[in-house]
């Protein structure tokens, strides 16, 4: 498992904790540009309490009683969620969702580094940004993240220890300090950071020997999309592509759609349905379908990140190396609540090209790797060549 402290996650997730910057919170961006139509209110009224734009009164009307009651508006109305069966549901308060898209933008608070779990259960250093408060702190890859603020990570989910990098639990502020305990080799020590606001490229590029070129895809945020065609038009002629999505949680749907067009000449790249409405998101035409393609994935892969490995497999574009990914299929459309915070209810589910269901299931592999899995794609490349 691997993770950063890269996004200003939501506080509030419940069981979605692990999954921010997914398909469903990207239908943000689908209702802004109005390929998701509003709902129509006239029409909910008459329609069985069961429908989206119900649900989601139920829970406004939660929120307003709460507000009314001096209570707690966000509390009622995650309750009323949490009642209401939907495992991908949540609430976000005004500045949680405010953080959300300045994450979808790229932006993030935190320290500036990268983690990872090993087998033995010890976080390690993988990547310092520079000019980050880790970087300037002297923390390098391949160290060892022993604790957070006095709290041992060993064990812990990378979720869980990013979470204490941020310090979500105090709503922690950029500015605020945080004490991280590391060690190197034999020397052990400690020293204290301070949170800084900070910007990511989520798409990064490196090349191999044998014209192969490494495109990996962090996340799905705005611009995305775009820097996955450029460095398709820079690769090497003729040379082979790995996208590496191991560990992307997701993203803005428009981005992944964008992505996936950069190897596919137009045609389907998902279904999806609103409320039993019928949905699908095409690809633009004109993408690079001649060079051969590797698309790496793990358990970490999810949402939007799926939605494109779904896309490549059923259209024959890609082979899929790695393990199952993670599962996480369903479509949420955000409310405004009256205090302003935002409630996201799950209105449905998005398939492959091939009609396969994703959410519970996710996506198996042509050919299973685990820590090799890079290697393995090297070995696919060369075996495929131009077509």
């Amino acid at each position: 498992m691997s993770g950063r402290d890269l996004f200003c996650q939501p506080r509030r997730f419940g069981r979605g904790a692990a999954l921010t910057l997914v398909f469903a919170s990207v239908l943000v961006a689908g209702a802004a540009t109005g390929s998701l139509p509003e709902p129509d209110r006239k029409a909910a009224s008459a329609e069985p309490r069961s429908t989206t734009a119900a649900r989601h009164e139920q829970v406004a009307e939660a929120a307003a009683e709460a507000m009314a009651e001096g209570k707690s508006p966000v509390e009622a109305a995650e309750q009323a969620v949490s009642r209401s069966g939907d495992r991908w549901g949540a609430v976000y308060s005004e500045g949680e969702y405010e953080e959300f898209e300045e994450a979808l933008d790229g932006r993030y608070t935190g320290v500036g580094l990268w983690a990872r779990r090993g087998r033995d259960g010890r976080i390690q250093v993988t990547k310092v940004r520079a000019g980050s408060p880790a970087a300037s702190a002297g923390v390098r890859v391949g160290d060892r993240l022993r604790s957070v603020d006095g709290e041992k990570v060993d064990g812990q989910p990378v979720t869980e220890v990013v979470s204490l990098l941020r310090g979500d639990a105090t709503d922690a502020p950029v500015g605020t300090a945080v004490r991280l305990g590391l060690e190197r080799g034999t020397r052990a020590w400690s020293v204290t950071v301070r949170r800084a606001r900070l910007s990511t490229d989520s798409v990064t590029v490196r090349r191999l020997a044998d014209d192969i070129t490494v495109i990996r895809i962090d996340s799905f945020t705005r611009g995305s999309g775009d820097t996955v065609r450029g460095a398709l038009r820079q690769a090497p002629a003729g040379g082979g592509i790995i996208l590496d999505l191991r560990g992307n949680p997701g993203g803005l749907v428009t981005e992944a759609v964008t992505a996936a067009s950069a190897f596919l000449d137009g045609g389907l790249v998902a279904t999806y349905d609103v409320d039993g409405d019928q949905r699908a998101l095409h690809a633009k035409p004109g993408g690079d379908t001649g060079r051969p393609l590797v698309a790496l994935v793990d358990g970490g892969t999810m949402s939007a990140a799926e939605l494109v490995t779904g896309a490549l497999q059923d259209r024959g574009r890609a082979v899929v190396v790695g393990s199952r990914t993670f599962g996480k299929g369903s479509v949420q459309m955000p409310r405004r609540l009256p205090d302003g915070s935002v409630a996201e209810l799950t209105v449905g589910h998005y398939r492959t090209p091939s009609g396969r269901a994703v959410d519970g299931r996710g996506i198996t592999p042509d050919l299973d790797a685990d820590a090799e899995a890079l290697e393995r794609a090297e070995t696919v490349l060369s075996g495929l060549g131009p077509e």
